[in-house]
């Protein structure tokens, strides 16, 4: 950790000298290159005027908690029936967005995008307070992945130069994680749709947007229309876990050979095809086969239990 760092063990509100003096500099020159850059000059200072070294979110990064659970305590913690059901609430509400303004561009299956809605913001409920801004500024000065966060706070600055939100209403999470979504900048630069019109690509507020960012999202990470992402599978105890993992793809015809079938125990019915078996918590746990769509997933969050979370959600949602 460098040793700047020691220095924020000080009052959350920095007095002038000290080793937090260096953070004005530190935003001087933010907002130099960020001009250099071609932002306007009364949009990048409207967002670096609320910005001061935030502590809760260099205690909330140096704090993270380390889980090591189990395939079936996430899931029990992730998946669960009051999850689903407020889904399954969602969905009917705002079916008719999704599959008449989004999915009619967006070749995307609507359990992936609810699936995804709900993992990252309990269909909206739960979106992070932290001013974006002021986040990225403080983890870029922190400087434990300066570059990252110098590079995303870069990002933000320019969505705020094209107007599509202001800088008090662009919250998210303590790492700038944004709106609905919980999109990086980075994210919402190539991904982020206006959808309804109005000139705005709004995450936090516009279900269309919302909707057709992350089916976006799905889309430009290769998901292909009419697929599956996977099935949970009966896979015998007898077959070795170094044979399985989300690298190892076969024919379903080889999978059926080593015994692998569907949960009702009937044979594929695509031969075929070709997927990969995940069985995260080794023999007797449950598994899955998993397709091409299921990697789409998982270039949201590189997580495999992330991914059939999503997956298994959706199911239940649509």
């Amino acid at each position: 950790m460098p040793a700047r760092a020691a220095h924020h063990h000080a009052p959350a509100t920095p007095t002038t000298g000290g080793g937090t003096g260096d953070y004005a500099t530190f935003l001087a020159t933010v907002r130099r290159d960020a001009i250099r850059q071609g932002l306007t000059a009364d949009a990048v200072k409207r967002a670096l005027d609320l910005s001061a070294p935030n502590p809760q979110v260099i205690q909330r990064d140096r704090t993270q908690p380390e889980f090591h659970l189990t395939w079936a305590q996430y899931r029990d913690r992730v998946v669960t029936q009051r999850k689903i059901a407020d889904g399954r609430a969602a969905f009917a509400q705002q079916r008719t967005i999704l599959e008449q303004q989004v999915l009619t561009r967006y070749d995307v299956a609507p359990g992936a995008v609810m699936g995804i809605w709900g993992l990252e913001s309990a269909y909206g409920a739960l979106t992070g307070k932290f001013a974006v801004v002021d986040a990225l500024c403080t983890l870029a000065f922190e400087g434990r992945r300066a570059k990252f966060f110098h590079d995303e706070l870069f990002h933000a600055l320019s969505i705020l130069n094209a107007g599509d939100i202001t800088p008090d209403l662009m919250t998210g999470s303590y790492a700038g994680a944004m709106g609905q979504p919980q999109f990086m900048p980075s994210a919402y630069l190539k991904y982020a749709v206006d959808i309804d019109g109005d000139g705005r690509r709004d995450i936090w507020h516009s279900v269309p947007d919302i909707f057709g960012s992350i089916a976006n999202y799905l889309a430009g990470s290769g998901w292909v229309g009419g697929e599956s992402w996977g099935q949970q599978v009966i896979v015998p105890d007898s077959v070795a876990q170094s044979m399985l993992g989300r690298t190892q793809t076969r024919t379903l015809a080889e999978w059926m050979a080593m015994g692998v079938r569907q949960m009702g125990g009937a044979p594929f019915d695509r031969p075929a095809d070709t997927g990969a078996v995940l069985r995260p918590d080794g023999p007797g746990g449950e598994a899955f086969m998993v397709y091409r769509n299921f990697a789409a997933i998982r270039r949201y969050n590189p997580s495999d239990f992330y991914a059939l979370a999503v997956g298994l959600l959706g199911n239940e949602i649509a």
